[in-house]
């Protein structure tokens, strides 16, 4: 009888331990300087020094790609936008709950530099191109466009991809798209385009990116999860006392000249404070497009986001 418990403890022990030593999967979306935060983190091994192993488990074009890898349990953590993960949630087809904001604005409206169209409402009868149905910049756009009493059916919108927006700008394919930078601070630099409207335009201090880590890993990896937390907000301290470092960071990941990663960097607000009234609204309004339908949202945000849980790591 002692044996078998004396076995049963060394294969708990065991087991134990091979759960401490398994990596966090984590992800995060291509080309984007929104994530510049991640990128800091993985490349001066910032979570790392917080005694978490991570590994990039997907490299995503876009938020919905991304919480269908949580869908499909691929993933522990994530950097995605909060319109895409707040869609995934209320449908139900993902579980996961937001731990820290990365940033707030950091998109913008680009048409054709030597265009004709000068304002939103010039945009009536015209093909305007978005990442992805339910990502932050399509809400963004919609929201525009309600601004000017605009309907969005009185608007062409397309999917396409943030790398091929540019392209198709330059050979009329499109009058305009919407992404985050830097493809709109690459549009400019490039000659192409000029930025229309930006997000700080649309909707001032508006919320973007988020951290968002899997329920069920946060159940039973939560050391794991603030390790990660207290990572990501090292590499926004590092963003700001490194900028020219963090710059070169930018450039590497997205593989663009660093004229233009300067310019989108200016565009962009890297905080971990959660914006939990910024995230209400974006509840409303999906709500209202019916891309989601929430009963209570003061609910859904409780369950949703965890203000205490950034506000405990920053404590220390």
């Amino acid at each position: 009888m002692k044996k078998i418990i004396l076995l049963f403890l060394v294969n708990l022990l065991f087991m134990v331990a091979m759960a401490h030593a398994q990596p966090v999967r984590i992800a995060y979306l291509q080309n984007d300087i929104h994530q510049l935060p991640c990128w800091v983190a993985l490349e001066k091994g910032l979570y790392e020094k917080e005694g978490v192993k991570v590994e990039v488990a997907g490299i995503f074009k876009a938020g919905p790609e991304l919480m269908s890898a949580f869908a499909a349990g691929a993933l522990d953590m994530g950097y995605v936008g909060v319109a895409p993960a707040t869609t995934a949630v209320a449908n139900k087809t993902a579980r996961v709950v937001v731990l820290a904001q990365v940033n707030t604005e950091g998109s913008a409206i680009v048409v054709k530099k030597e265009g004709k169209i000068q304002s939103i409402t010039e945009l009536v009868g015209k093909i305007a191109v978005v990442p992805g149905h339910s990502t932050v910049q399509d809400f963004l756009f919609r929201k525009a466009l309600f601004k000017f009493k605009i309907q969005p059916d009185q608007v062409k919108i397309m999917v396409l991809k943030p790398p091929e927006m540019i392209g198709a700008l330059r050979t009329d394919q499109t009058d305009a798209f919407i992404a985050w930078e830097p493809y709109p601070a690459k549009a400019v630099t490039m000659g192409v385009g000029r930025i229309l409207a930006s997000s700080r335009d649309i909707w001032k201090d508006h919320p973007c990116c988020v951290l968002a880590a899997d329920v069920r890993f946060m159940e039973s990896h939560l050391e794991k999860a603030k390790g990660v937390v207290r990572g990501h907000v090292k590499a926004m301290d590092f963003i700001r006392q490194h900028r020219e470092e963090a710059i070169k960071i930018g450039v590497k990941y997205t593989g663009m000249d660093e004229t233009s990663v300067r310019l989108a960097m200016e565009n962009v607000n890297y905080t971990p404070v959660l914006s939990v009234e910024g995230e209400k609204e974006y509840v409303d309004f999906l709500t209202k497009l019916k891309y989601i339908k929430v009963e209570d949202v003061q609910i859904f945000v409780d369950r949703f986001m965890d203000p205490g849980f950034i506000k405990e790591i920053m404590k220390r």
